[in-house]
């Protein structure tokens, strides 16, 4: 009976963490969240104490419990690589990834009975995701660009090109589908949405002008 409190407690407190990051994923709308990092820490955590149990137990002679758990940690990698994505020209899901990596670790270290470790490994995983994030944003003023173009392989260099000359930070360059909600390209033409960082607000103002007087931009739209 003990036993199986025990277990209990290792298996709630392994979806309660991992449910804290993945909470955190989910605000962010990322490709994995809330559900997927608690299934992922408690399947971790039920690895890591099926293998205490089968050590224990004796029923399969002299084995080492972390065997199965070393799965688990090189394992979880296709997972990750399945959050992923390539929109338009830049690369998204990396930190998703290493966060279901860090979260199945997590769900380890709760399996394994090392309850400091889980806690702590969640706590600065939310400091890193969220006030580290900020302290890099922090003086910059950041715009999202729509911009309407018939030419997206001549035009995108050169978009990214201008933003880099004038001082600012292109965070990213995406193609939005003809059928997007919040922007319907014209017939023939593509949108694209250009997440844009400078030092301040007339910086941006300098940047929004120079990319209005590049050759084959037809529109644009600023939030």
């Amino acid at each position: 009976m003990r036993l199986v409190l025990v277990s209990t407690a290792q298996l709630a407190l392994a979806a309660f963490l991992g449910g804290v990051v993945g909470f955190e994923r989910e605000r962010s709308h990322r490709p994995a969240g809330f559900r997927t990092h608690i299934v992922v820490a408690v399947g971790s955590a039920l690895v890591m104490l099926t293998g205490v149990a089968m050590t224990e137990s004796g029923a399969f002679g002299s084995i080492d419990p972390t065997r199965m758990a070393a799965q688990v940690v090189s394992g979880i990698g296709f997972l990750g690589a399945g959050t992923i994505l390539r929109e338009g020209f830049s690369v998204k899901g990396l930190t998703t990834a290493a966060s279901l990596w860090t979260v199945s670790c997590i769900g380890l270290a709760c399996g394994g009975g090392y309850y400091a470790g889980a806690i702590l490994g969640t706590l600065l995983i939310i400091l890193t995701l969220n006030l580290l994030k900020k302290a890099l944003m922090r003086g910059s003023r950041g715009k999202s660009i729509y911009i309407e173009i018939a030419d997206v392989a001549g035009l995108a260099p050169e978009i990214g090109q201008t933003i880099k000359r004038l001082g600012g930070s292109l965070h990213s360059l995406e193609i939005l589908y003809a059928d997007d909600e919040k922007r319907r390209a014209k017939e023939g033409t593509i949108v694209l949405k250009a997440l844009v960082f400078a030092r301040s607000g007339e910086d941006i103002d300098v940047i929004l002008e120079a990319l209005r007087d590049l050759d084959g931009i037809l529109d644009m739209y600023v939030d």
